[in-house]
């Protein structure tokens, strides 16, 4: 779905990988289906706002006929398999933050520029009903700290007529990502209205996330997500977040699909 490969997936159909929420897949055979899937999701619009911003969602995926279509998270970031045997696979990736202004804050504090975060992931497909991920990032611009996430799904399906996945997330930042977005600088304290704070970096976040995608007809498919994250440490603390954000954090998106090919009957 906006979603990842899952469990099985051999070297007929490896390719890149470009998660949650826009996937490529390019196996080979003329025997093929195609979903294209197109929506709006919801986020904060920075890490511990209480705004939410919107962004479209997107999917396509191709694969061949006698083929379910494969699984993918809606919070991964772009991947590509550079290692796959059995369950297990790795590779390089990269993921965006959007920038933070003032405007967004509601208070005068530095610009977070737009972060660019080359990274690598590893995943271990347990069965087609589980699988545990894992990626380390690197901002090289905007915030330029590391950030590393974790997460589990269960993956409840029937073929492709309906999907379910459930799962817990973990999300660790260091002190160079808490000093962009959860610091208080104390030359920038008097102009933001806000105490002094110096944040260090731990463990940021935890929750969890849960997805569905279904066929209503032959053609036509509902797909949607919600994740929910709970700020803790020294991010929970910063004044940033108390006075002008919050702790708690919702993600959200919901498409329609569509779905054609020789494949499909």
């Amino acid at each position: 779905m906006f979603a990842s490969p899952a469990a099985a997936q051999d070297e007929e159909d490896e390719g890149f990988r470009l998660p949650g929420p826009f996937h490529i897949l390019d196996p080979q055979g003329p025997d093929t289906r195609i979903r294209l899937g197109l929506g709006a999701g919801f986020a904060p619009s920075y890490p511990g706002s209480d705004d939410l911003q919107i962004y479209p969602l997107f999917e396509f995926e191709r694969v061949d006929s006698d083929r379910e279509f494969d699984f993918e998270a809606p919070d991964e970031s772009f991947a590509f398999d550079l290692f796959h045997t059995g369950g297990f696979s790795f590779g390089p990736l990269v993921n965006f933050e959007d920038s933070r202004t003032s405007e967004d804050v509601g208070t005068v504090l530095p610009k977070v520029g737009f972060s660019v975060e080359p990274g690598v992931f590893a995943q271990m497909d347990f069965s087609e009903n589980f699988r545990v991920r894992s990626e380390v990032r690197k901002g090289i611009s905007g915030h330029e700290g590391w950030i590393a996430t974790a997460g589990a799904d269960v993956i409840l399906r029937d073929r492709d007529e309906w999907l379910f996945s459930f799962g817990p997330r973990l999300t660790w930042s260091d002190d160079k990502y808490h000093d962009a977005y959860f610091s208080v600088a104390p030359i920038d304290a008097p102009a933001a209205g806000l105490p002094a704070f110096d944040a260090e970096g731990g463990i940021q976040a935890y929750g969890g996330l849960a997805s569905t995608m279904f066929q209503v007809s032959k053609h036509w498919g509902i797909m949607a997500f919600g994740k929910y994250d709970r700020l803790t440490g020294d991010a929970a603390d910063s004044p940033i977040v108390l006075v002008h954000g919050s702790r708690d954090q919702f993600s959200f998106g919901a498409g329609l699909t569509y779905t054609f090919g020789k494949g499909v009957k």
